[in-house]
């Protein structure tokens, strides 16, 4: 579930830095990805 959630949020970063240049709340969008999956691979779940 987490990993699917991560996984959106990166697609939508990528949407947003090449589509629509929505500045920094776009990178907010990256670094919450960044985390699920870290999150994901520490529990090994």
């Amino acid at each position: 579930m987490l990993y699917l959630i991560a996984l959106i949020l990166v697609i939508g970063w990528i949407l947003g830095v090449f589509v629509f240049s929505a500045g920094y709340l776009i990178h907010i969008l990256l670094v919450v990805a960044i985390i699920a999956i870290l999150l994901r691979i520490i529990r090994g779940s």
